[in-house]
């Protein structure tokens, strides 16, 4: 049986060990990473494309698959963290007492298990990348390449917001890691969903 205490004590050693890792120049572009707004102008170019690559009706459809998946991570992320009420990094004194770089101060409550950040950004990667691959001639070149260049591009866009966390002080590696799994999950089941509803399926040739 796992001793939860040891995990825990793994993990925070883990998230001290990483956050330590900082500088002037790392903690703005890690509080960049972090953020919500400067965002926006990547979804609309991804929005953008979809709507070209889909058409008007498959494209709004995997747009508001996409929308649904980020609410549903972003929902479930408030419930398990008032349900394990973890202390967040920054709220924590023993963390704090053992030298966490705090970059962020905590504004959203002094819980954050899992996070919401890592969850929302996987769910939106992999959301994205699934619809660019139902197109037509998603397998043909030049579309392939791109395809492909976008999988790699947003996967690791994901994982440098979910990291982001943890540099910021707002997140342990393990609840980090958890968002990425809950985000993956999701994105799975309502694109499949998405996928049965209007009989699209990838092209293999």
């Amino acid at each position: 049986m796992i001793d939860l205490t040891v995990l825990e004590q793994l993990d925070k050693s883990w998230t001290l060990a990483i956050n330590s890792l900082n500088s002037p120049f790392t903690d703005r572009l890690w509080t960049f990473f972090s953020g919500k707004l400067e965002w926006v102008p990547l979804y609309m170019l991804v929005i953008a494309l979809l709507i070209y690559r889909l058409g008007w009706k498959k494209g709004l459809l995997m747009i508001l698959t996409t929308v649904l998946c980020i609410l549903c991570v972003d929902q479930f992320a408030n419930l398990i963290k008032h349900t394990a009420e973890r202390l967040r990094p920054g709220a924590d004194p023993e963390m704090i007492s053992r030298g966490l770089h705090v970059v962020i101060p905590s504004k959203e409550g002094s819980f954050g298990f899992f996070s919401a950040h890592a969850g929302n950004a996987m769910a939106f990667a992999v959301c994205s990348f699934k619809a660019l691959k139902m197109g037509k001639q998603a397998y043909a070149r030049p579309w392939k390449g791109l395809t492909a260049a976008y999988g790699w591009f947003i996967t690791i866009w994901a994982i440098l917001v979910g990291s982001s966390r943890i540099f910021v002080a707002k997140h342990f590696l393990g609840d980090v890691l958890v968002g990425f799994a809950v985000g993956l999950l999701f994105a799975e089941i309502l694109c499949g969903l998405a996928r049965i509803l209007t009989k699209i399926k990838p092209e293999t040739t």
